[in-house]
């Protein structure tokens, strides 16, 4: 069985966006992303990949094609194959996701 302890999973870089994965097959991965204030994930696709960001701490603002939503702690969003994303940390505080993609690119 794999599991993973998603504090002890958390880690931060002053540099960029830290990934920090816990799960990976040939089909999906499953990772932590900690944004620290300030920080962005630019604006990008997946074709043919589903992803799903899920907030577990904090809050972000979240483009999803032509759409932007700001999202808090116990919140997710899908983003469909080919369609345009990214995150941006625009608060004072940390901000944590869970992101799963499948199939993985």
């Amino acid at each position: 069985m794999k599991w993973a302890d998603l504090p002890a999973a958390k880690s931060f870089s002053m540099e960029k966006m830290a990934k920090n994965n816990l799960f990976e097959t040939e089909r999906m991965f499953c990772d932590l992303y900690c944004f620290e204030p300030g920080q962005a994930q630019k604006r990008h696709s997946h074709t043919g990949s589903d992803k799903v960001y899920v907030v577990l701490e904090g809050q972000g603002r979240f483009t999803v094609g032509a759409e932007e939503r700001e999202l808090k702690e116990g919140q997710a969003v899908l983003v469909p194959p080919g369609e345009e994303h990214g995150v941006v940390n625009h608060t004072s505080g940390r901000l944590v996701l869970l992101v799963f993609m499948c199939p993985k690119p």
